[in-house]
């Protein structure tokens, strides 16, 4: 019976257990379940900013409405792969100083009123911002009918992209508003005394004339200075915020650049040669080389002297309608032909009347007024009279429109093709970029015989058969190549020119090539010893016209470089430090030996370098660069007097001031305006600075783009 019992509760206890690890696993399930939505919202998480998540799709839902206003801003219709990314980085900022600064605004009780916000977009001033939107293009200032059939027309959009437009200016007008208010309280809490802006005048009147002599630090041997392990980390561990590391990784790789083959080339010249009767039948020089050449047609006229290469030689002496060539330039491979022949002048002297459309609709206007002014000038109307009243280039009008004399290859075409194909006293109109203009020739210069050559080209480029083959080596070096290990004795062994990248986590663009952000994205996601891999599982990164094949060799993560890592830097730095000392003693001993800045350099075999017109507020050392720690000492010291050695940033001096000069600039009050003005300007940026980097903000765009 007690056995029985002991069963009993044996068995209760292994059915307690049974039945507890079913409702742990039924949790955990449950748990997994939801906790599925759960990882996937922490897979979305592209920022943290001071505690608060920024999820990805709502981050580019703020990106692409930024991206309308930009739209709606320049008139585009689509941007480009650039735009976006800066229209990203803008958001990001964006969000970083609001959730930077919302709780500063809201402890301070910093807030923008309703009232206040209407009146900064409709009242009597309305906000800068709205200022610049709503111009009248005509007059170029502030139109309020503007403003307001803008407003009227709003809800009337039936997209909703000018209410989304509307609301984004309210927003950042809003955000100005607070942050101007915070700058002021911040501002108005600062102050320049008097007597700071009287020393400050001083400093900046008083002016030095000094000679100085300089020993660089090279001048010492590195074997003549001796340092220790304990010395070098004694250095780093009293400067290691110097050795602060951003987040990076290290790649190396091999790069088979596409480049057209041999067979490329004769394809290109056959092209070129098959197409060359056809070019000489033609009637239309400029439509025919247009229509089948890799560049357009010029319509330029050359002296002799201003033609190069092949055709220099032939084109003078060859007949209108006669083609040259197939010739190569460099990987491209020509025909020219002789369009014709003109005597035309070197130079020309003109005036012009400007007239601009404002806009497509008042092209008929201006086409018009100019044809107008084209009629009573050739009735004998005072030109440079109408050129002040009527021209839209100020520049000229205030001179009749004269435009002095002009070579080719100054004006836009149009303009100069009319110029010099007139003859004197001609007065035409032609219509360029800027609008219509009205010219008349006063003068020519002196004519020569020029040619204009109609030249068809063709590039030679890399064929798919090429592109082809050069995927192949690439594919056949990756395949025999699966770590890092053999990459880098394949490339030893292959004698290829292996080539190093330094990545940060978003750059988009490596060691010059563009459109590598795959490249960089693979090489967050490897790890050291790693062959990269692309999206879709290649080892091959296709960018511009190179195969890549790229190993991992190193990735450093966001803190302090280890001892290691920078031991020889902190190596050069110690050296340095004494280095300097050393050469401190020595430079005492010869000015203590000679007493005079001439008698040093003699001693020291160094020249004796002069330098004017200094104060404590200069930037540099002429001949020696920035060095504060010398201007700072010589700005101080009386005349005649001889400083003892000052250890610089590029070497130790010894300097004497020859003459103290001063100013008489007595102006206090204006000084202390400028000491408060470049106070507030700093504190406002520098404030910001010190509230965000109090924070933690976690930046994972780079997993997204």
């Amino acid at each position: 019976m007690a056995t029985l019992q002991k069963i009993r509760n044996q068995a209760g206890l292994l059915i307690a257990i049974i039945i507890g690890m079913a409702l742990v696993a039924f949790i955990l399930g449950d748990m997994l379940k939801s906790g599925s939505s759960l990882m996937r919202s922490k897979q979305m998480e592209i920022a943290d900013i001071n505690g608060e998540t920024i999820d990805y799709r709502e981050f580019q839902r703020q990106v692409e409405e930024l991206g309308e206003v930009y739209k709606m801003n320049t008139g585009q219709t689509a941007l480009d792969d650039n735009t976006w990314m800066q229209l990203r980085e803008q958001t990001f900022q964006t969000l970083v100083r609001t959730y930077v600064m919302g709780d500063v605004y809201e402890n301070l009780g910093l807030g923008v009123t309703s009232n206040e916000l209407a009146d900064m977009v409709q009242g009597s001033n309305p906000h800068p911002i709205i200022q610049q939107i709503f111009r009248n293009p005509n007059t170029g200032q502030f139109d309020r009918t503007f403003l307001l059939q803008f407003l009227k027309n709003r809800d009337l959009d039936p997209s909703g992209r000018q209410r989304a437009y509307w609301m984004y200016l309210e927003d950042q007008i809003f955000n100005d508003r607070l942050q101007t208010k915070y700058n002021n309280l911040l501002s108005k809490g600062l102050y320049i005394t008097k007597s700071e802006a009287q020393s400050s005048l001083e400093a900046k009147n008083r002016q030095v004339d000094m000679m100085y002599v300089k020993q660089t630090f090279n001048t010492i041997p590195d074997s003549l200075v001796q340092v220790t392990d304990n010395e070098l980390k004694n250095y780093y561990e009293a400067n290691k915020e110097d050795y602060k590391q951003g987040e990076s990784r290290r790649i190396e790789y091999v790069s088979f650049d596409v480049v057209p083959s041999a067979s490329d080339d004769a394809d290109t010249k056959k092209w070129v040669e098959d197409i060359k009767q056809e070019f000489a039948d033609a009637k239309d020089n400029a439509q025919f080389v247009n229509l089948n050449s890799d560049n357009q047609f010029e319509d330029v006229f050359f002296k002799e002297t201003e033609l190069k290469g092949e055709v220099a030689g032939w084109a003078f002496t060859a007949n209108e309608g006669d083609v040259y060539g197939p010739y190569k330039e460099g990987n491209v491979w020509k025909l020219t032909k002789i369009s014709s022949f003109e005597n035309l002048p070197d130079s020309v002297k003109a005036r012009h009347i400007l007239i601009q459309p404002k806009g497509q609709a008042d092209v008929a206007r201006a086409q018009a007024l100019v044809d107008s002014l084209e009629t009573v000038v050739n009735k004998g109307a005072n030109f440079a009279k109408l050129a002040e009243q009527y021209s839209e280039d100020k520049g000229s009008a205030v001179k009749g429109g004269d435009l002095g004399w002009f070579k080719k290859n100054q004006m836009v075409k149009p303009f100069e093709k009319a110029c010099f194909t007139a003859k004197r006293g001609d007065v035409v109109v032609v219509q360029s970029r800027f609008g219509f203009h009205l010219i008349k020739v006063e003068r020519v210069g002196k004519t020569t015989k020029q040619v204009q050559i109609a030249t068809l080209d063709r590039t030679v480029e890399a064929s798919s058969q090429t592109y082809q083959d050069f995927y192949a080596k690439a594919s056949k070096f990756s395949s025999e190549n699966r770590d890092a290990e053999a990459f880098k004795n394949a490339i030893t062994e292959q004698k290829l020119n292996k080539r190093i990248a330094i990545l940060g986590k978003s750059d988009r663009v490596v060691n010059g090539m563009q459109h590598a952000r795959m490249l960089v994205r693979s090489a967050y996601k490897a790890e050291p010893g790693e062959i990269l891999m692309s999206g879709e599982g290649s080892p091959i990164f296709e960018i511009g016209n190179s195969f890549i094949v790229s190993t991992l060799v190193q990735a450093k993560e966001e803190g302090y470089s280890s001892f290691e890592e920078v031991k020889a830097r902190v190596e050069l730095k110690v050296k340095k430090e004494k280095k300097g000392a050393l050469l401190a003693e020595k430079m005492k001993k010869a000015k203590d030996a000679t007493n005079t800045i001439e008698g040093l350099g003699v001693e020291l075999k160094a020249n004796v370098q002069e330098a004017n017109n200094i104060n404590f507020n200069s930037y540099s050392l002429p001949g020696s660069g920035n060095e504060p720690a010398v201007i700072g000492t010589v700005s101080k010291l009386a005349e005649g007097t001889i400083s003892n050695p000052i250890i610089g940033k590029n070497g130790v001096y010894v300097v004497e001031v020859k003459a103290v000069k001063s100013l008489d600039d007595s102006d206090v009050d204006a000084e202390q305006m400028r000491l408060a003005q470049s106070l507030a300007y700093r504190t406002n940026y520098q404030a910001f600075q010190v509230l965000k980097d109090a924070v933690e903000i976690v930046d994972d765009r780079a997993r997204f783009y």
